[in-house]
């Protein structure tokens, strides 16, 4: 997928030192909400294992990790990921994150749409959801403008990296 200047794909084992450096750049912005990724991307070797237990699970189709990629520079600019998949239903949630230097661009809104719509023609999803601290106004915004719509709040559905259990937001779009 593409669109600009910018390719949405799957993350794969060539992107290393390209995810750590975002990850690294990020890092402070990423820890109450991504506390997995922040955790076990400390240094190039864990971040590694991180990557590789990634892909692992996308084999696995339990998971799908894509990266935003600037196609001039080559830098990772943001991360999308397809996870908590219910093939059964089948629904999944997704969640992302944008690297700070390409924030507020319209960047992660079109990537987003272009994932949401990925999901429902190719993977057949008929529920797409996603997760949101009520102070990440973001990515409440980004949700409504990709058609999600509020559902509710989850309350202690969260740990942070700092250990304090926090309500969500809870958003949903169908399948059209």
């Amino acid at each position: 997928m593409t669109f600009d200047n910018f390719s949405i794909r799957l993350l794969e084992m060539r992107d290393l030192q390209h995810y750590y450096a975002m990850v690294e750049n990020n890092r402070k912005r990423l820890e109450d909400f991504f506390t997995g990724t922040v955790s076990r991307t400390k240094t190039i070797s864990e971040t590694e294992q991180f990557l590789k237990e990634l892909l692992q699970k996308c084999g696995e189709r339990l998971y799908f990790p894509f990266v935003i990629e600037n196609l001039e520079t080559k830098e990772l600019v943001g991360f999308i990921d397809i996870k908590n998949i219910d093939w059964n239903i089948p629904k999944a949630e997704l969640g992302c994150y944008t690297d700070e230097n390409y924030a507020g661009k319209g960047i992660t809104s079109k990537a987003f749409s272009l994932v949401v719509d990925h999901c429902f023609s190719h993977f057949g999803f008929v529920k797409l959801f996603l997760r949101t601290h009520e102070s990440n106004s973001a990515a409440q915004k980004l949700a409504e403008k990709s058609g999600f719509q509020i559902e509710g709040k989850i309350r202690k559905d969260y740990k942070t990296t700092s250990g304090q259990v926090v309500d969500l937001l809870y958003y949903g779009r169908i399948k059209a």
